[in-house]
């Protein structure tokens, strides 16, 4: 990952940079500022947008969140698709009792028109994720099942033909757009060709029996089901959905899932160890993160990618680091936790939710070791937010409203956090934030400042309280004593201490993302909890 030793340089080179293509774009693609290999793309620079915004908004929405169950109560409900026909004994009388009917008779095919999104308001959605503080939005543009959110004229299984009838993407991106926030329609295709085949993750997928007697009962749920299997047609398909999307919403972040076949069936991509059709796959993704920052580049668009997986999908350095709820440990690369409130990431019936706490609690904890919070949402198939969902974010936006300073535009400190205390650490320039994860009813001494002078700090205030906040220089460090009156905030409680120096201390950053990721839970691609 690209470590940022000083923030305004990185950002003003990859301004001028970008400006240089866009400006090169204009008389010769040879001057255009990636030029198709890893070693190229590992030099792209974090966009300001993204540093700066820490809080996006992700949105798994699509024709599975019309089942809104998963076995159990609990997992990704946005596989259910598949698991419909790997589990046909659990979910076949499911389907008998809800529909009345089974495959090869009924299928997910048939459920689609169910996904109607007849409540959605596109603008109510947009000006509620900038009340709640995101500053980017990543929504499903496909999943792995097939269907397309967008107009799209290489599939007839897209919203604008079926289901909804109506352009998700194009609607909701103009939408953010009107609101001054970034967006990203995220893609999801690269496990599709075994999605439902009978192995998952192989090259030679082949379907299962009731998908090919669903196929050939309505020969057009081909081409929502398959192709099967990593071939060139697969491939070359995928790269055209994304190219279409580009071209069509000038996306502003090119966000992939993991690849499982990297490193599944014999291959070890990063290691040059891959069959010829998953060699030709990596190589023809390359050169479509290529496009896509060049296309930006020449837009003058700070675009960027993510580089998914415990096993990434890229060398590092290429996008930030991420994870389903990752957690580091350490102040790692830039990284970013796509994080769900509940179990699932797609829409769940009585899911079970984390706390407002917790959630707010993950938030900081995420900020503070230079990650990016992207927290999910779930909507019901007709368009509507759950109500719990809705409750957390509206509570993660009071809170930032409250301690806006400790988090946009921060950077790490030397440590992330003082166990002791539970305490987290942010910096902005001079100001160093201490955020109290417990009311701090009592004082506390912030260990990491033992040495300093008095004359070191200027002055120490409660984000959302105007009450004095006394303070003093000990030999163990900076003892402050919070105020009586704590003011506005609630769940965590963000003390400024405005000191004399920069307090960004870029050096302690774990740059190896192998050693940063060590520990971080694992996740299931499945969504098996």
């Amino acid at each position: 990952m690209r470590v940022d030793t000083n923030g305004f340089k990185s950002f003003l080179c990859a301004s001028l940079m970008l400006g240089q293509a866009a400006l090169g774009a204009e008389t010769s693609d040879a001057k255009a500022p990636y030029d198709g290999s890893w070693e190229s793309l590992q030099r792209m620079p974090v966009p300001a947008w993204f540093d700066d915004g820490k809080i996006g908004i992700f949105i798994h929405w699509g024709p599975y969140s019309a089942i809104g169950y998963r076995k159990g109560g609990r997992g990704y409900a946005e596989h259910v698709p598949k698991m419909i026909y790997r589990d046909p004994k659990h979910y076949y009388p499911y389907m008998q009792e809800r529909w009345g009917a089974t495959p090869p008779e009924f299928g997910y095919k048939d459920i689609i028109p169910e996904f109607k999104a007849e409540k959605w308001d596109p603008e109510g959605w947009a000006k509620l994720f900038k009340e709640v503080g995101a500053h980017y939005v990543v929504m499903t543009a496909e999943h792995h099942d097939g269907w397309a959110n967008w107009d799209s004229d290489l599939t007839p299984w897209n919203a604008v033909d079926k289901g909804p009838k109506r352009d998700l993407v194009g609607d909701l991106g103009e939408a953010l757009k009107r609101e001054g926030l970034k967006f990203a329609p995220s893609y999801h295709r690269e496990r599709h060709q075994s999605f439902f085949a009978k192995k998952l993750y192989v090259v030679n997928a082949e379907p299962l029996d009731d998908i090919v007697e669903e196929i050939k009962r309505v020969p057009e749920a081909a081409s929502l089901y398959g192709p099967f299997g990593t071939t060139k047609e697969f491939v070359d398909d995928y790269v055209a959905r994304w190219k279409e999307i580009q071209e069509k919403y000038k996306p502003d972040f090119l966000w992939m899932d993991d690849f499982p076949l990297y490193t599944r069936d014999g291959n070890n991509v990063r290691a040059g160890i891959a069959k010829p059709e998953v060699k030709y796959f990596d190589d023809q993704v390359r050169q479509m993160i290529t496009d896509f920052m060049n296309d930006g580049a020449a837009r003058g668009a700070a675009v960027y990618v993510n580089n998914k997986g415990a096993n990434r999908n890229w060398p590092d350095g290429v996008g930030n680091l991420e994870k389903d709820n990752l957690k580091l440990k350490v102040i790692g690369p830039k990284w970013q936790s796509c994080t769900t409130f509940g179990t699932s990431f797609g829409y769940l019936e009585n899911d079970t939710y984390k706390s407002v706490e917790s959630v707010i609690h993950e938030m900081i904890e995420v900020i503070s070791r230079n990650g990016n919070f992207l927290i999910n949402i779930g909507p019901r198939a007709d368009g509507t937010i759950p109500e719990p969902q809705v409750e957390r974010l509206q509570a993660m936006g009071d809170w930032l409203r409250t301690n806006a300073d400790a988090i946009y535009g921060s950077r790490y400190w030397k440590e992330s956090e003082q166990l002791d205390e539970r305490l987290a650490f942010t910096t902005n320039g001079k100001k160093l934030y201490a955020i109290k994860l417990e009311k701090p009813e009592a004082e506390f001494t912030i260990k990491g400042t033992a040495g300093w002078k008095p004359q070191q700090v200027k002055g120490v205030r409660l984000l959302g309280s105007k009450a004095k906040v006394k303070w003093k220089m000990t030999d163990e460090g900076l003892r402050i004593t919070p105020p009586s009156k704590l003011g506005e905030s609630q769940y965590a409680w963000s003390f400024e201490i405005l000191t004399d120096a920069e307090q960004h201390h870029p050096a302690v950053i774990e740059t190896d993302a192998e050693k940063a990721l060590k520990g971080t839970r694992k996740v299931h691609l499945d969504g098996k909890l």
